[in-house]
């Protein structure tokens, strides 16, 4: 039976672009089942999640559920839950963890700070430390969204624990079930499609050592969907895979159509247009869905800015 990741494989559907937009993420542990709305559809108390979804709402922070990798036992009561806060915008990339026993702490939480970029909100109210151990890789498994998570996600995240991946988690939802399986790497903020075990661990390889790597990448999850596939284009023009070499200025314009500043911190900045498309034939955006046309962020120019001193 066609999925609808096999019909965007076969389709050679383009991932950059695709990615979820957050600057700041918020991970909660949550063993059990997850619903296909994880945050009031779990043994999480469903008022917490409504909470938790309405004080996040227009702050730039992104809340989702995690578990460890494995058979999920339906126990209801959870003592102790680990808890993760990742800020995601180049020049203030941080990832902080707390251990609690009272969820509804999080309520606590300044999340317009988060969304900012400033932690100090999570060391009150949970006594969060930075992390210091290996990045995180969280991969989507959320069979109650969409099978293909739960098909794909699942057999890669017991793949990466089992082979010693520190930092491996299951996550609720990471958007975009046709590229499944798909991976969050924290605290970089970047998302990747269609992953494999081995390529995983180039990717974790890499943030450890302060790269990026753009194979099967669908973003930085800091940048709205033009600014993640301009990024991605200076990054493929110039060869430069520094973590926090580029950053995305301003974009301009609406849909279909985006001027994207894109700038480096040796001074150089490009100008990347982005066009929006619809992703033809049409194909299933979820599984069970009816067919569609997925917009796709389309890169059509990168043109490198002259200094105004030297235009001069």
């Amino acid at each position: 039976m066609s999925t609808c990741t096999s019909a965007s494989r076969h389709l050679a559907e383009p991932l950059a672009g695709t990615a979820a937009t957050a600057r700041t993420w918020l991970l909660l542990e949550q063993p059990g089942p997850w619903g296909a709305q994880a945050l009031t559809s779990s043994h999480l108390d469903p008022a917490l999640g409504r909470a938790l979804e309405a004080a996040t709402e227009g702050t730039g922070v992104r809340v989702a559920l995690i578990r460890r990798p494995g058979r999920h036992a339906d126990c209801r009561e959870v003592h102790e839950r680990q808890v993760y806060v990742a800020h995601t915008v180049p020049g203030n990339v941080w990832l902080h963890r707390a251990i609690t026993t009272a969820p509804e702490r999080l309520l606590d939480l300044d999340f317009a700070a988060l969304g900012d970029g400033d932690p100090r909100s999570f060391e009150a109210a949970l006594q969060g430390r930075p992390h210091t151990g290996r990045p995180l890789a969280l991969v989507c498994t959320n069979g109650k969204r969409d099978r293909c998570c739960a098909l794909l996600g699942r057999p890669l995240a017991a793949e990466l624990a089992a082979s010693g991946v520190e930092g491996t988690w299951e996550v609720t939802h990471l958007g975009g079930h046709r590229f499944s399986p798909t991976l969050l790497v924290l605290p970089s903020g970047y998302v990747y499609g269609r992953a494999e075990a081995h390529h995983v661990k180039e990717v974790l390889q890499a943030v450890r050592e302060g790269r990026v790597v753009t194979e099967g990448c669908r973003g930085n999850s800091a940048w709205e969907r033009p600014g993640q596939a301009a990024e991605l284009a200076v990054r493929a023009a110039t060869d430069e895979d520094a973590a926090d070499a580029l950053t995305v200025l301003r974009t301009d314009g609406a849909a279909p159509r985006w001027e994207v500043t894109v700038a480096h911190v040796d001074g150089r900045r490009w100008n990347v247009t982005v066009a929006q498309g619809a992703a033809q034939p049409p194909r299933p955006e979820s599984c069970g869905s009816p067919l569609g046309s997925p917009a796709r962020m389309d890169v059509t120019a990168v043109r490198e800015l002259v200094p105004t001193a030297l235009a001069g």
